[in-house]
């Protein structure tokens, strides 16, 4: 009988938890600032603690939440409407690279290294730190890179070139599997797939990790386990 009380109320935790996802919206989910990180552990607590203790109140517990619920809705309000008080509830973004140069105090301000920054502008794809004018982080804890004028690449409106809307490419293979559906909606079939990884060299979909085919029809191929030839520089 514990058992099967635990699992009603763990599903019922979880429905009334994603409807309170559902109320908070998209955007304070996607982009947490300290009081939604603050409000976001706090109500995962509260959710595993009425969900195995059955000895506490459920009601007393699902009421717990509704009030951290309205809780991050007000200050949501809050930060909307005042501009002072957001600033102070949740923050202002610091400055990490200023003019080129990398700002110490920011760094030490936001508690984070070299290391750290470094890795974060290689995930935003400049693996030379020469190229960026200035780095900021934000409230989120996100950080965004603004690149020096002389390395930003050409666009067609600098040549007015015209330009033509694109579309995703779609995926053939993934997995060393073949997606039929995705084959079908590109007007093609397994046959002719299997003709375009014969002039690539491949017999069939095996050893393949990825396969996409973008607008123009080019098929471009992902081996499987394709290691490191050489020992990382950035260790």
């Amino acid at each position: 009988m514990d058992i099967l009380v635990v699992l009603y109320r763990t599903l019922l935790v979880l429905v009334i938890l994603f409807i309170l996802a559902k109320l908070i919206g998209k955007k304070q989910i996607s982009q947490m600032n300290l009081f939604d990180y603050i409000i976001g552990i706090t109500v995962g607590s509260i959710a595993a603690d009425i969900s195995l203790d059955i000895e506490k109140d459920l009601i007393a517990g699902i009421s717990c939440l509704l009030i951290y619920l309205i809780a991050s809705l007000l200050l949501s309000f809050i930060n909307m409407k005042s501009i002072s008080l957001r600033r102070v509830l949740v923050g202002v973004p610091t400055i990490l690279v200023e003019k080129g140069n990398i700002i110490e105090s920011g760094l030490k301000k936001v508690k984070i290294t070299v290391n750290d920054l470094l890795e974060e502008a290689r995930i935003s794809g400049y693996f030379n730190l020469d190229e960026i004018d200035y780095a900021l982080m934000e409230t989120n804890g996100k950080i965004s890179f603004l690149i020096k004028d002389s390395d930003k690449p050409v666009t067609k409106k600098d040549i007015n070139l015209e330009s033509k809307p694109q579309l995703l490419a779609a995926n053939l293979i993934i997995d060393e599997v073949i997606l039929d559906e995705n084959l079908e909606d590109i007007n093609k079939d397994k046959k002719w797939l299997l003709q375009q990884l014969k002039v690539q060299g491949f017999k069939s979909a095996k050893g393949i990790l990825l396969a996409t085919i973008d607008t123009n029809g080019k098929l471009r191929i992902y081996k499987k386990n394709v290691d490191v030839q050489k020992r990382s520089v950035l260790e």
